[in-house]
């Protein structure tokens, strides 16, 4: 059995991933502040490095290497025995429809100005051990509290305006999601089958935000008006991604895991 290490044990992927692949795995996990400082023999064991930690500055501000948890990870090491999992960010990519991965690179944010630049020091850094996910929007529920999370995720912002009692407008922009669940069987079948390069992961399909609202709570929805002006809206093809490790995910699956995520709240 393989043995994979989750750096990141609080942060919501890296909990929700422990969870999912420990049923196929052996699983470690620890914070990137307990793992940086462990010697090279430490790792030895691992066929799969996965980093879920991120600093707040690295998300907000200009880039610098000392915010760069990826690049401070990996310079420690003489030799790569393992496949680093890097997980990047639709937000590098130039906003359209069924975006590819060679499609035009231009991200409008720090966060995914930062995301583009480790990306290219890692792949030119480690070339065959190296494995990065751009990844939609993730929806899902965390299972621990963690003060320092660099950013709300979708499913935080949908509770906060929840508890607003007055009627509330939104663009109706569409957007491309995928379920926690959905990303954690993608990452069991790429580290099953050793597949390293760079993918994006993603539903593939167009979902509107009045579709994700209405299937978490038709309560909201009714107090809800979607304007049709649409100004942050994308899909990711995630073509590549199907062949490579034949998986066949789709938007009902979608549907049916929001219907039950604000069930189990």
């Amino acid at each position: 059995m393989k043995n994979i290490l989750i750096i990141g044990k609080k942060s919501f992927i890296g909990s929700n991933l422990k969870k999912y692949l420990a049923k196929y795995f052996n699983i470690d996990t620890f914070s990137y502040e307990k793992i940086i400082y462990q010697n090279e023999i430490f790792f030895k064991k691992y066929s799969h490095i996965i980093n879920t930690s991120i600093h707040p500055y690295y998300q907000k501000r200009k880039y610098n290497e000392k915010f760069d948890l990826d690049i401070k990870f990996i310079k420690k090491f003489k030799q790569i025995n393992f496949i680093y999992i890097f997980l990047n960010s639709r937000k590098i990519y130039q906003l359209k429809e069924d975006i590819i991965e060679s499609s035009k690179k231009k991200p409008r944010c720090n966060y995914g100005k930062n995301k583009l630049i480790s990306e290219r020091w890692l792949k030119k850094t480690l070339k065959k051990k190296f494995l990065s996910l751009r990844i939609s929007n993730v929806i899902g529920k965390k299972f621990t509290l963690n003060k320092r999370q660099a950013g709300k995720l979708f499913y935080d912002n949908f509770l906060e305006f929840r508890k607003i009692k007055k009627r509330l407008v939104f663009n109706n922009d569409f957007k491309d999601f995928i379920t926690i669940d959905q990303l954690s069987e993608i990452i069991k079948k790429l580290i099953q089958k050793n597949i390293n390069g760079i993918f994006n992961v993603s539903l593939g399909e167009k979902v509107y935000l009045s579709e994700m609202v209405f299937w978490l709570d038709e309560q909201f929805f009714n107090r809800v008006q979607f304007n049709e002006e649409r100004l942050d809206s994308f899909t990711l093809s995630n073509k590549k991604l199907a062949k490579t490790i034949n998986i066949s995910i789709n938007k009902n699956q979608l549907k049916n895991f929001c219907k039950k995520l604000i069930k189990n709240k």
